[in-house]
């Protein structure tokens, strides 16, 4: 195993590892979400939801439960010298960035699989949008976890990280949500699941996590840097 895989591996393993012992963020997480779905519930006053309002509910929550996660993504290399520690290793410095983009995705997935039941008992009254929306919220996933893992490192040495964290992620994920909610929509509707123009959409989202995949990969050596 080269160097790089090692680090990733030993990143991804800490990272996991701290969040099971001390569960920062993904009760934070699963409670905002939860929450969430029961304002909607209560203050829509409708047993079920349909097409673009059921796919807006459903991602507007995850995003905003995802930003918890984002802002303390950093937090322990900020605390513990770990970037000092990644400056001073012999390996590919955006090893950092590939590893935090692992932890962040896994932390979503955890995320979704209590999340999303969740919101299907509440709002859905067939659950055959599911399966087909796995490959809507893995590719969002990713995405996300790309945008988010190179924002929260720009913003982790701030003061004012929680409130930098949202103002320039949210922003920049708007084209992703647009994307997302597009695809979820037509699997949400009353007359039954489509897949009208799903197809596309998932290419948009392809490309977006294309995008942010490489750009985080290309400029984290230097964020790391300053």
């Amino acid at each position: 195993m080269t160097p790089s895989r090692t680090a990733f591996a030993a990143i991804l393993g800490k990272d996991l590892r701290a969040e099971l012992r001390t569960l920062q963020s993904l009760p934070a997480m699963a409670l905002f979400a939860v929450t969430s779905f029961v304002i909607f519930r209560f203050g829509l006053n409708r047993t079920s939801l349909s097409g673009s309002l059921a796919a807006g509910v459903l991602w507007a929550t995850l995003l905003f439960a995802a930003v918890l996660g984002i802002n303390r993504l950093f937090v322990a290399e900020r605390e513990e010298g770990g970037f000092d520690a990644i400056r001073l290793a012999p390996i590919d410095r955006s090893v950092l960035f590939t590893a935090k983009v692992a932890a962040l995705i896994i932390y979503l997935v955890a995320l979704e699989i209590i999340a999303v039941p969740i919101f299907a008992v509440f709002f859905l009254n067939s659950a055959a949008a599911l399966p087909p929306l796995i490959l809507v919220l893995l590719l969002a996933d990713i995405g996300l976890a790309s945008a988010g893992t190179l924002i929260s490192s720009m913003a982790v040495n701030s003061r004012a990280r929680d409130l930098l964290v949202p103002l320039v992620l949210l922003p920049l994920v708007v084209p992703l949500m647009i994307a997302a909610t597009a695809a979820t929509e037509p699997l949400m509707l009353l007359g039954g699941v489509t897949y009208h123009r799903f197809g596309t959409w998932l290419m948009v989202l392809g490309l977006y996590d294309l995008i942010f995949a490489l750009l985080g990969y290309a400029v984290f050596d230097f964020l790391l840097e300053d």
